[in-house]
């Protein structure tokens, strides 16, 4: 069966919700059947980067939101996530268009580094005050998961994986998925937001119940030739 997740790394409740999904499919029996697949999304395509200002201070010019709201607001957010956790400091996050970040997780996703790649982007971002939209800081990153150096560099001397990110986020827009995260089950049962371990226990539980239903059954009979995909025909 297979999960597609829509998430932006500059998005909290996204890194709130990776950590309640992962629990939660942790301890499903039939993890070993699950591909889940990180899917781009960006809450803000035209952010300009500015690394002299922090999150605090870029959501109350860009909301319009005094300092005492914002600061409940985040603080709202540093407690949940503590509460899974990760401890964000979110007066240290940098202002940065995710773009370019999107382009390296595209890429780690046909090496086979999705997973540890969504995780090290999250936690630089939300955590540890990173610039997501350094060149250098992201082949850095690529090298810490497990990627290429020079793999990595190539990618930014063109404009490689920005078709992959646009797809994610025409294929969201087709879908109706105006917010992350945003988790779709078996191409059919949509999730919304960062829910708690037992909502997404809940809900793999049934779309594995409904998928396995659906699964073709081939009647048991005899003889009746057929052909297969190698050509043989008996």
């Amino acid at each position: 069966m297979q999960i597609h997740i829509w998430s932006d790394i500059r998005c909290p409740f996204c890194y709130i919700g990776k950590r309640n999904f992962t629990a939660a499919l942790d301890k499903f029996p039939h993890k070993d059947k699950i591909t889940v697949e990180w899917k781009s999304f960006e809450l803000d395509p035209n952010l300009k980067t500015q690394t002299d200002i922090n999150a605090i201070d870029h959501f109350m010019q860009s909301k319009g939101v005094d300092e005492v709201n914002a600061k409940g607001m985040f603080n709202r957010v540093t407690e949940m996530a503590s509460g899974v956790g990760l401890n964000f400091k979110i007066e240290d996050i940098v202002t940065a268009n995710s773009l370019n970040a999107h382009r390296l997780l595209q890429y780690a996703k046909t090496v086979g580094f999705a997973d540890s790649t969504k995780e090290a982007l999250l936690k630089a971002h939300l955590e540890d005050g990173k610039n997501i939209d350094d060149i250098a800081f992201l082949v850095n990153t690529a090298i810490s998961v497990g990627m290429d150096k020079a793999a990595v560099e190539e990618i930014y001397k063109t404009d490689a994986f920005t078709y992959d990110v646009r797809q994610d986020e025409m294929e969201a827009k087709n879908l109706g998925i105006s917010g992350v995260p945003f988790f779709v089950l078996n191409n059919k049962y949509g999730v919304s937001g960062a829910q708690p371990v037992e909502a997404f226990t809940e809900a793999l539980e049934q779309a594995w119940e409904k998928h396995q239903k659906e699964q073709l059954t081939v009647l048991p009979t005899t003889g009746g030739e057929s052909c297969d995909v190698n050509g043989n025909c008996c």
